[in-house]
């Protein structure tokens, strides 16, 4: 994944409606005019968002007839999250050196118990 296009997407996602948006089409496809009732929202600026989300490749509209239902796209979120893999294993290795080292303490602090 490029990183311009991993930008795209992470900036798409930073928004807390467009994160709702995907929330909402995890469920299946939905109108605008569905997406847009929970929000408050008019149409154009619901609309806003799904350009953003559509830029991103994170959904995609058809078509029929006048209904233009969006779906989401799980490509880009997939390769946002194998991105962060890296992330996690970094912290999980990090936890892991610390618990580690909190065992090696526990046990010298048990030895000094002991010897006492």
């Amino acid at each position: 994944m490029s990183t311009d296009r991993l930008s795209v997407t992470l900036a798409a996602l930073a928004d807390p409606t467009r994160r709702a948006i995907l929330a909402q089409l995890r469920q299946g496809e939905a109108s605008v005019t569905e997406l847009a009732q929970p929000f408050g929202m008019s149409l154009p600026a619901i609309s806003k968002h799904l350009k953003v989300l559509e830029r991103a490749g994170l959904i995609v509209k058809s078509r029929e007839a006048q209904w233009r239902p969006c779906q989401i796209k799980a490509e880009p979120l997939k390769e946002v999250a194998d991105w962060l893999e890296q992330y996690r294993q970094f912290w999980e290795e990090s936890f892991d050196r610390l618990d580690d080292y909190l065992q090696q303490l526990q046990a010298e602090e048990n030895q000094q118990d002991t010897e006492n």
